[in-house]
């Protein structure tokens, strides 16, 4: 059996092969020889190239993200749905901007609760089992582990940033006669002036020792007004661990001088950066860029006058020539800062300093046309001035992707909307919005603050300028995947609606208003129940308009969690009004008898409109009682609903005598 087997597995084996034969022949048949007038081409064209080395191409080595990152781009965003950060958990995804603010704070806060056991309890997170390896998930040592006086034990608490315990460490080494690199000096020095001689806040939250000192000294210091987040502006101490180390330095180099007088420019000690800038020069050393950078940042603090800062900024520059240190896009990004606070004479001082980077062939950044636009748009009160330099910088950005490279980067793009918003530039907004979408543009939109900015003023630019099926097609686009309409937003997108005449989808706008919970915004909710009772409409539309109203009518009620509504006469009105349209009798009738639950008034007109519904649905009772409640009111519409009901409708003895008595005593005196 087993050699039968094997026999039958031979000749189904030769036959297949010689099957598999037959096929490859007609295959090569159909494709190669069927295409013979471009096989003749490819052949001339391979012999003309015959002379011409062949280069073979290095072999393509990918990255071990590469697969992820090819995966990301075949995913679009889903404009339906929420920001991809609230997506773990649908039910808890934030549908208003309370809800959001309230829902990235837990995020941020379970960060750093996660971050605290993470690094506290390093030894019970010791598998590692991400593929590719991903280093900042790992548990960063915060703890000191070398406890001998020694120089790694120096750098190691630097490394921590472990401001306190590198400064003693630094005074043992010296006590001890043990010499500190020059490196490692430079990167203690770089420690102390960035967190201005005192210990950073810890990443769980805790309160360092400096801080708490700190805060005492300002609740001591009367007669002025301190905010929390004065606490964390310090400010440079004279004599502090800084200027003490540096001066014990047997030789200062150039980054000595840099990171204290950088330090002295971050922590507010200006006056005291140009005095040790002095002492660089006298002790013949040349300074950095750095330097350079942080002193013309520094310039409007020891200068008043608008013509005094761009001298002294001349004088810097002429400076950086003489010692022959190129600028860089942080110096010329200084300087147009500097010229924001320079009134009248910065226009035509920012175009020599754009003129100066091409010159240097320093491709300019979004921070750089930020200065430039806010230059412009202060300068120019009246007219198109800034419209124009608006123009020809989103012609000089049309198309181009950008990486971060200053913080102010991601000023641009709320700058720019701002002046599009505020000069009625529908065409320009476009463009703003087509460069947002150009490569990870976006990503410089800036912290969701800012970003929510950008999108509500592009959201009422459209409004103002843009068809009403336009603006609803963004609405549906940026809503909410992209930004939380506020009750301004709201109000603009109700009155693009009346502009162009489409009040009819105003109940669905009640939907999205209760949704992003703006319900309980008394001037919101009133402008739309103004909005649907000013007109008459088709049944349809006046029956929708009901629904609504009833439901405008629970949140007043409080009948809705988030609503606490007070009623008016205008609002209570307006939901009487638009449920008489829709034939609501009973639903009216209850209205009214809210208006004397609330102590309020209605209208004449109101009771008219009531008569009118009366008589379509033919009830003289209901009319009787109509004017009754009118005459309750002391309304002084109620002689003339008296005579119409007595005039046109079916009416008892009893009924017309109760009429006529109203009508003969509420009768108007001549």
């Amino acid at each position: 059996m087993a050699a039968s087997g094997r026999q039958v597995g031979k000749y189904m084996y030769k036959n297949n092969r010689i099957l598999l034969t037959k096929l490859e022949q007609v295959l090569f048949h159909r494709n190669f020889v069927g295409t013979s007038a471009l096989h003749q081409q490819a052949v001339e064209a391979n012999k003309a190239d015959a002379s011409e080395p062949i280069t073979i191409p290095r072999k393509k080595i990918w990255g071990k993200e590469s697969v992820l990152e090819a995966l990301a781009m075949t995913v679009q965003r889903d404009p339906t749905t929420y920001p991809y950060q609230f997506q773990d958990d649908p039910f808890l995804s934030p549908r208003t901007t309370n809800e959001f603010k309230l829902y990235s704070l837990s995020q941020e806060s379970g960060r750093s609760a996660a971050k605290y056991f993470v690094n506290n309890y390093p030894k019970f997170f010791t598998k590692d089992f991400a593929e590719p390896h991903i280093p900042c998930l790992m548990p960063d040592a915060v703890s000191l582990r070398l406890e001998e006086v020694s120089e790694e034990a120096l750098k190691e608490r630097i490394s921590l940033r472990k401001v306190k315990a590198a400064v003693d460490m630094y005074d043992q080494l010296l006590q001890a006669g043990t010499s500190v690199s020059m490196e490692t000096t430079h990167n203690l020095l770089d420690l102390i002036c960035l967190f201005c001689d005192r210990d950073p806040v810890q990443e769980d939250g805790t309160q360092t020792d400096d801080m708490e000192e700190f805060g005492r000294d300002l609740r001591k210091r009367k007669g002025k007004v301190y905010r929390a987040s004065d606490l964390l502006n310090f400010t440079w101490r004279e004599n502090n661990n800084a200027e003490r180390i540096f001066n014990l330095l047997p030789e200062r180099d150039t980054r000595c001088y840099s990171a204290l007088i950088r330090g002295m420019v971050k922590h507010g000690a200006y006056a005291k950066a140009f005095s040790t800038y002095t002492d660089l020069l006298n002790s013949r050393l040349t300074a950095d860029v750095h330097i350079f950078n942080a002193l013309i940042s520094a310039v409007p603090e020891v200068r008043d006058k608008y013509t005094d800062r761009w001298d002294l900024i001349v004088e810097i520059l002429n400076q950086m020539n003489q010692q022959k240190i190129q600028p860089n896009l942080q110096t010329f990004n200084n300087v147009l800062k500097v010229l924001r606070r320079c009134g009248s004479i910065a226009r035509a001082l920012a175009l020599h300093t754009l003129r100066e980077m091409a010159a240097l062939q320093i491709a300019p950044s979004l921070a750089t046309f930020d200065h430039v636009l806010a230059i412009f748009y202060k300068a120019a009160k009246s007219g198109q001035g800034d419209v124009n330099t608006l123009q020809g910088v989103m012609s000089e950005l049309a198309g181009k992707s950008f990486t971060c490279q200053d913080p102010g980067d991601v000023m641009f793009f709320s700058t720019a909307m701002r002046i599009c918003q505020d000069y009625k530039e529908l065409d320009l907004g476009y463009k703003i919005q087509n460069l947002v979408n150009v490569g990870e543009n976006w990503r410089l939109l800036g912290d969701s603050y800012q970003k929510s900015t950008y999108y509500a003023r592009f959201f009422n630019l459209l409004c103002l300028m843009e068809h009403i099926d336009v603006v609803l097609k963004w609405y549906k686009e940026i809503v909410p995947s992209l930004h939380y309409l506020n009750s301004q937003g709201l109000r603009s997108l109700l009155q693009a609606l009346d502009t162009d005449s489409r009040l009819d989808m105003l109940p669905s706008i009640w939907k999205d208003i209760c949704s992003l919970g703006h319900d309980n915004r008394p001037e919101l909710v009133e402008e739309l129940l103004t909005l649907m009772a000013r007109d008459n409409h088709s049944p349809e539309v006046q029956e929708s308009f009901a629904v609504c109203a009833l439901d405008i009518k629970s949140a007043f009620d409080g009948s809705k969690s988030r609503a606490n509504l007070e009623w008016g006469n205008t609002t209570l009105s307006n939901v009487t009004s638009l449920l008489l349209r829709a034939n609501k009798i009973q639903e009216a009738w209850k209205m009214l008898q809210l208006f004397k639950e609330k102590n309020r008034v209605p209208s004449d007109v109101l009771f008219e409109e009531f008569l009118s519904a009366c008589r379509r649905e033919g009830s003289a009772q209901r009319a009787v009682k109509l004017v009754q409640l009118s005459a309750a009111f002391c309304l002084q519409v109620t002689p003339k609903l008296a005579k119409l009901t007595l005039a046109e409708f079916d009416l008892s003895e009893e009924q017309r005598t109760i009429l006529s008595e109203l009508e003969s005593v509420t009768e108007p005196v001549d």
